[in-house]
């Protein structure tokens, strides 16, 4: 089988995602990882261990979303993947760690979700239009073994799940979209209503 390669589009994408998450400081110590779909049977992922503010050309591979994966990409990959193959309207997903991601995911493990409620910033996800409304971000246990994990995650999240993201516990926030412009919104206004949650809760002491 030949090697797919990475599209410069792709890959202009992906060192973008990477600046400006890295810019934030929500991949520290090399952490996240990104990825974007090529076709209908490859994606393009970060390689396991680079500096996510300065991704090059051989920081990305081409992965199958069906099959073995290759050498050298991040451990998370299958949970990218699972993503493309459940979704073909799925164009990009992104993975970060901030520390309101990590904070509330661990606080709110037992229950499942993250409650986020009556935030304008809910219309900032796809199909939501309205601040008045609640939303539940899942959160799911971590797992060294990220292929059961990735299976375990898509058995649960429906198909018409209004937050185009979830939390693993202790660990950070996923995101996703149609284009890695539609998941880079949904990344940062996740983000933006988690740090309010986080502040709230913070104020209630």
């Amino acid at each position: 089988m030949l090697d797919v390669a990475v599209p410069p589009a792709v890959a202009a994408d992906l060192a973008a995602i990477g600046r400006f998450v890295a810019a934030r400081g929500w991949v520290p110590a090399t952490a996240g990882n990104f990825s974007c779909r090529i076709d209908a049977t490859h994606a393009a992922v970060t390689r396991s261990g680079i500096d996510k503010g300065n991704i090059r050309a051989q920081d990305l591979i081409a992965v199958p979303l069906a099959g073995k994966l290759p050498a050298g990409v991040s451990a998370e990959t299958p949970l990218h993947v699972a993503r493309y193959r459940r979704d073909p309207g799925v164009g990009a997903v992104v993975h970060v760690h901030t520390v309101a991601a990590t904070v509330l995911s661990r606080a709110d493990a037992a229950q499942g979700f993250v409650e986020l409620d009556g935030f304008e910033m809910h219309k900032s996800l796809r199909g939501i239009t309205t601040h008045e409304s609640i939303l539940h971000l899942p959160v799911f246990a971590n797992d060294q073994d990220t292929g059961r994990l990735a299976e375990r995650i898509e058995e649960s999240l429906s198909d018409d799940a209004p937050v185009p993201g979830y939390l693993l516990a202790g660990h950070g926030l996923y995101a996703w979209g149609p284009t890695m412009a539609d998941a880079q919104r949904h990344l940062e206004g996740l983000e933006f209503l988690l740090q309010c949650s986080l502040e709230e809760r913070r104020l209630r002491r």
